[in-house]
């Protein structure tokens, strides 16, 4: 028997009304992510990417269509149900960090357990501070970290934990390209060993550490293939056709 989707969104349409104004972000998006995928959902600056990641996160409800968790109809759960999916099976990274100002690197970490039901001990936090290579660092406090580091806290943050999915809000967007490379490539690892990641970024060298990419332009999906690593060196035309 196949196993169900992560995610299945079925014809999701999202509009925002301000007064008598009615502006139209997605139509009729239909996907489906799997289990352990690392997507990349790329787009120009307004094509609604970061609004579907933020419907798929359960930060914003679809004005209609259908969106299912691991075959649950979102529609028919409780605010207190998809706060408890939100704080216990999903992880956020933010091109801003949002990192809590003159805290440690341990106490930003661990943040996510003050908020958690789950029976996860403090080791924790350490096992995550560790896979993200700053464990040397983790008495600084955030305003003594470079960009990079800060970004890698913030994905130390996601996993504490132990989220089924971690959703990556234009993760390199201010960061130097080496900084950069830098946290694609530990999102890369955490994808092999079984994560499932979705990354929204408009950058093709971003995009380039997935293994599918959807392409969104002006609210609609117009393009979702995957990629074989070895051959994207040769085949940028692949993310801009």
């Amino acid at each position: 028997m196949a196993e169900k989707p992560l995610i299945k969104l079925i014809n999701i349409c999202k509009e925002y009304a301000n007064e008598e104004v009615v502006t139209k972000v997605l139509f009729d998006i239909n996907l489906e992510l799997q289990k352990g995928e690392f997507v990349a959902i790329m787009g120009p600056s307004g094509s609604g990417k970061s609004t579907l990641m933020h419907i798929m996160g359960f930060l914003e409800k679809p004005t209609s269509g259908e969106y299912y968790y691991k075959g649950k109809k979102i529609s028919d759960l409780t605010e207190d149900e998809l706060a408890g999916i939100r704080n216990q099976e999903v992880g956020f990274i933010f091109q801003a960090f949002n990192l809590l100002q003159r805290t440690s690197v341990y106490d930003n970490v661990r943040l996510p357990l003050v908020y958690s039901d789950k029976n996860i001990g403090d080791e924790a936090v350490e096992k995550a501070i560790k896979s993200v290579g700053l464990y040397h660092r983790k008495d600084n406090l955030s305003n003594q970290l470079s960009g990079g580091e800060k970004q890698r806290v913030a994905i130390a943050r996601s996993l504490v934990n132990q989220p089924e999915i971690i959703f990556a809000d234009e993760p390199t967007g201010n960061l130097d390209s080496k900084s950069g490379k830098q946290i694609m490539e530990i999102l890369q690892s955490l994808n092999e060993e079984g994560k499932t990641i979705v990354l929204v970024t408009h950058e093709k060298y971003t995009a380039e550490h997935a293994r599918r990419i959807i392409k969104i332009i002006d609210g609609k999906i117009v393009d979702d293939f995957k990629v074989k690593h070895q051959l994207l060196a040769k085949n940028e035309n692949d993310l801009t056709k």
